[in-house]
């Protein structure tokens, strides 16, 4: 009993070890600039984190200390947040699955149309009241000022790879013909396009695209990629968790038996 009380604690301690993973998405997410300004996904995948750890110590402590009821309760909440991370993991897969850029002629980087993303997503970000609040966000980042420090150059910059928010806020789109000056301020051509994305770019350090829907579309490919990357770090987690929830209640299950004997020995002696 005593060893299978052991195997359990520490079992439970490495619950609690795969909380940190979990937990660093969430905080690597809220370092990101545009998640940052969403506020979407980085809180929510804390918080499991923080209550993965909780209950996996409260099943340390009850298998080291001999609390049933404590393993109980352990076994009964990491079921329910396994089956919480799951939907999450779906959940953040069925989200960033659609949509993607396309190569502008005569540039290595891609551009972003919002109808290439429908779904929720798009709606977390597209609205007049949210979308104000967004872009008030994201002018006052670092994003496209890094751009003038990296770029100095038309051809350095038309052969940069840079990202989705980058190319859908910090620049008009390639199709409006505007001539390069440097990566944040362009000279507008004779005849504007008919894109009203072409008219509301303003060289305006403030402003730029930030009204364009083209960088609604950055935003959202941009957010897609990064949780993406989180999901692939959660997946991996998951499936670490499944295991040692499953080696958990068989220790538990062994413990049981072991006790069950040991009490039919007692009574048979």
């Amino acid at each position: 009993m005593a060893l299978s009380n052991t195997l359990i604690a520490g079992i439970n301690f490495v619950a609690m070890l795969l909380s940190i993973p979990i937990v660093a998405v969430g905080i690597w997410l809220a370092t990101q600039a545009d998640n940052s300004c969403v506020q979407l996904l980085q809180w929510p995948v804390i918080a499991v984190g923080v209550v993965v750890l909780l209950v996996a110590l409260a099943g340390f402590v009850g298998a080291f200390w001999r609390v049933p009821w404590l393993l109980l309760f352990y076994l009964v909440a990491m079921l329910v947040l396994i089956l919480l991370l799951a939907g999450l993991v779906v959940f953040i897969y069925a989200v960033t699955v659609n949509g993607s850029g396309h190569l502008a002629p005569g540039r290595a980087f891609q551009e972003y149309r919002l109808e290439d993303y429908p779904g929720w997503l798009r709606q977390r970000v597209e609205g007049p009241h949210r979308w104000n609040r967004i872009k008030e966000c994201l002018s006052s980042t670092a994003a496209c000022a890094e751009l003038n420090r990296t770029y100095t150059s038309a051809q350095h910059f038309f052969d940069a790879r840079i990202g989705p928010l980058q190319s859908g806020c910090c620049k008009p789109p390639t199709e409006c013909g505007y001539t390069f000056v440097n990566p944040t301020y362009w000279i507008s051509p004779i005849s504007a396009a008919s894109d009203i994305d072409c008219m509301l770019w303003s060289n305006d350090q403030t402003v730029l695209c930030y009204s364009c829907s083209s960088c609604k579309a950055g935003l959202v490919a941009n957010l897609g990629r990064e949780w993406k990357r989180g999901d692939v770090v959660l997946v991996v987690t998951l499936v670490a968790l499944i295991v040692v929830y499953a080696m958990g209640c068989y220790a538990f299950r062994d413990a049981k038996t072991q006790e069950l004997f040991q009490r039919y020995k007692q009574g048979y002696y």
